[in-house]
């Protein structure tokens, strides 16, 4: 099995702490400076600014984590969807002036969606319908831009509903994105399937994919080693994805990026 190359999410201002690591080997970088209002708002040129100068030098790809808080791509309220789409495509703008190609944003399926699908007649449809009410001008800012957005697994069960929401896009510039530690959260307390298996439905449609390991209880964020996760296995079906998939460690605490990695590379995974 290949080993892989892995980097880091950061803020700009936690880039200089992992600077060698990331430059040296121009691994990528997730820039998660872009999920608030005021980021997208008053601190816009500032932060774009701060963002530029942390990256000078770096030859590696790069991408950020959109805003999604209390930004629902669901939002059943006709006058917030255009709400919803403007802070997208204000973010999808930072991206584009950081030198960013792609986008997380995150799902919209529950456990709730799951069990009650066929208890209304055309929720699916009507579900996928407000969908791209709301994200539609953005995949098409994206395509325009030479852009990718990816569709994080939140609270996600089956990971081939998500799928067939970014197909129905039929766009090159919407993609998928696995969050390991989501995905095994789903598993322990929706009895989802393995995280594993969450990699190997996606196929070459994933694009990115947030390293970070669990208990199975809480939403943890730890370095991988730390939790429960079965690593070897995930990393044998990502090295069966053909696509340049972006592997980044989103850690809670950004200390223990090195323990992460050096876990990983004992196992022989990543380098």
């Amino acid at each position: 099995m290949t080993a892989l190359k892995i980097g880091a999410c950061l803020k700009a201002a936690e880039i200089a702490d992992h600077r060698d690591w990331l430059f040296d080997a121009s691994r990528d970088i997730e820039i998660q400076d872009f999920m608030s209002h005021a980021a997208l708002t008053t601190e816009f040129e500032d932060r774009i600014a701060t963002v530029k100068a942390a990256l000078d030098g770096h030859s590696g790809r790069v991408g950020i984590h959109g805003p999604f808080e209390g930004l629902d791509i669901d939002n059943k309220d006709a006058e917030l969807q255009p709400i919803i789409t403007a802070r997208l495509l204000e973010a999808l703008e930072a991206a584009d002036r950081i030198g960013a190609r792609q986008m997380v944003l995150h799902s919209p399926y529950t456990l709730w969606y799951q069990n009650n699908v066929f208890s209304w007649k055309g929720y699916a449809e009507t579900k996928l319908e407000r969908i791209h009410d709301t994200l539609s001008p953005v995949v098409k800012a994206a395509e325009n831009a030479g852009q990718k957005l990816v569709i994080e697994n939140i609270q996600d069960v089956r990971p081939e509903t998500r799928r067939a929401m970014v197909d129905s896009f039929n766009s090159d510039a919407i993609a998928l994105s696995i969050d390991t530690g989501h995905a095994q959260l789903a598993r322990r307390m929706s009895g989802a399937p393995p995280v594993e298996d969450f990699v190997r439905d996606a196929g070459d449609q994933l694009a990115h994919v947030h390293l970070q390991d669990v208990d199975g209880h809480a939403d943890r964020h730890w370095a991988p080693g730390e939790g429960e996760i079965e690593w070897t296995a995930v990393f044998r079906a990502l090295a069966d994805c053909q696509s340049a998939t972006h592997l980044v460690l989103e850690l809670r605490n950004k200390d223990h990026i090195p323990n992460g990695y050096r876990y990983l590379s004992a196992l022989g995974l990543v380098t």
